[in-house]
């Protein structure tokens, strides 16, 4: 039963990351992040699907660009994540986050406090 649901999850994301090369972002077809049109803020991920549509397309400055922290930190993150239950389920382990997600999580949140400042380093420079 577990390797029905490591092939599930690798699968899942196997969907998501053709979604994401196929779907330019760019363009205008995916909703826009609600902080920013609400209150004009760049939340913490704005810019994180189009940095991986760049990432998938082999253009890694405009990744950086587009959301630094999702580059660096949250894409590779997640593909390891995603790598580490699929290999738990297909061994039948349980699967449990590790320790350092949760330090991920709260550089996430300072992150998206910095980028919001006057003269951030961390502002998306592509709109």
């Amino acid at each position: 039963m577990g390797r029905w649901k490591a092939v599930a999850v690798a699968g899942g994301a196997l969907a998501v990351v053709t979604g994401t090369l196929l779907v330019d972002p760019n363009r205008g077809l995916l909703p826009g992040c609600p902080l920013k049109e609400l209150a004009g803020l760049d939340c913490p991920l704005c810019g994180g699907t189009r940095a991986a549509h760049a990432l998938l397309t082999g253009d890694v400055g405009a990744a950086i660009d587009f959301n630094v922290f999702a580059t660096l930190v949250v894409i590779p993150l997640l593909a390891f994540l995603v790598l580490r239950a699929t290999v738990a389920l297909w061994r039948g382990r349980p699967v449990s986050v590790p320790s350092p997600t949760w330090l991920a999580v709260g550089a996430l949140f300072v992150f998206g406090v910095v980028r919001n400042l006057p003269f951030s380093w961390a502002a998306p420079l592509r709109a």
